[in-house]
């Protein structure tokens, strides 16, 4: 929670968290799949009830958030939620209904059913971003080979993809003559945080964010 704090705490009105399902069905707020990494803990979290991931702490200090604590520390702030297993998108939904926060979350995934299962439950009415499909069904487009119709509103992309670059002027160009934004993840090198600014890409996914709001007030696009 301290993270997400300090983002905001620093001016941000955006943030982004994945999402987990415990065990007995509670959805927290965590990047891995398992606790090994960060925490002073071990095991996956699909195996460990919620009482259970509340012992944990990252770096020795901060608990695991729920992601309903999230949607009531921060109600002015938009979340970019990535639902990390098939299990944990009807309690997130639930959840994203519950609080009426359809209109401040925005769900991606690499995962084409996901995204396609988040869709039909909040009846299309919360943002969504490409999955593997609709980035392929847009790169296609990139070069004027048919006229289709997108089901989501942003792509949510690497820089590059299997080492062929993705995010070019032609890239983002044709994203937004298309009513799509382009999110680029994630983005820690300062040179190339202003390589996609210059692109004019919308969004930029960082684990440095005093670093790009330095660069972003440098050139006036911090507001």
């Amino acid at each position: 929670m301290r993270a997400f704090g300090h983002a905001v705490e620093i001016g941000y009105k955006y943030i982004e968290t994945d999402v987990h399902l415990t065990s007995d069905g509670i959805v927290i707020a965590f990047h891995d799949s398992k606790l090994d990494r960060v925490t002073d803990s071990t095991g996956s979290i699909s195996d460990l009830k919620w009482d259970q991931i509340q012992e944990a702490r990252v770096g020795g200090t901060d608990s695991i958030p729920l992601f309903e604590e999230l949607l009531e520390e921060f109600p002015l702030v938009k979340i970019n939620i990535d639902p990390k297993h098939d299990e944990v998108v009807e309690p997130l939904a639930d959840l994203l209904i519950k609080h009426n926060a359809l209109d401040r979350v925005c769900v991606g995934s690499f995962s084409d059913r996901r995204i396609d299962r988040i869709q039909k439950l909040l009846g299309g009415k919360a943002c969504t971003s490409a999955g593997p499909k609709g980035v392929a069904k847009f790169r296609v487009s990139n070069f004027g080979i048919g006229k289709p119709r997108f089901s989501f509103d942003c792509l949510q992309v690497p820089v590059r993809q299997s080492g062929i670059p993705l995010v070019d002027q032609r890239f983002v160009d044709n994203a937004h003559k298309n009513g799509l934004q382009v999110h680029v993840w994630t983005i820690d090198d300062p040179s190339e945080i202003k390589e996609l600014l210059d692109l004019q890409v919308d969004g930029i996914m960082t684990d440095k964010p005093d670093l790009l709001k330095e660069i972003l007030l440098e050139r006036g696009l911090w507001s």
